[in-house]
């Protein structure tokens, strides 16, 4: 009867540490090393987070996962706006996308720092 929301966090054990937190703050926001490293800096960074974290806490580690699966999304759909260049709507599609990939980013890092958990809208979750 009381099914948590889409958005609800996926994490229910004991409240996460500063230093967890922490953490998983820097996981949603290392989508913003794609200007450091382009192409691949907003799906490396959660990865190598996701890696080395995954064993010491269960929140850093589906916080990491989710922006790894928000970033791998977000990829896919910059791909397909650079296709969809050439019918002149991937231009106005990518700007809606790169406000949207912004906007989610931050929103689920200041998340991260309250201890509460993010599970983005409108994404693929591959990385199970």
């Amino acid at each position: 009867m009381n099914d948590p929301k889409p958005s609800a966090p996926l994490y229910s054990g004991a409240p996460p540490t500063q230093e967890e937190r922490t953490w998983a703050m820097f996981a949603h926001l290392s989508a913003f090393a794609v200007f450091l490293f382009p192409l691949a800096g907003n799906v490396i960074a959660p990865l190598i987070i996701w890696l080395t974290r995954r064993d010491t806490s269960a929140f850093v580690a589906l916080e990491a996962k989710e922006a790894l699966n928000f970033n791998i999304s977000v990829a896919i759909g910059w791909v397909i706006c650079s296709v969809l260049i050439f019918v002149l709507i991937g231009v106005p599609l990518a700007a809606v996308l790169s406000l949207y990939w912004v906007i989610m980013a931050v929103v689920a890092g200041v998340k991260a720092s309250e201890g509460v958990g993010y599970r983005y809208p409108f994404i693929l979750r591959l990385v199970k």
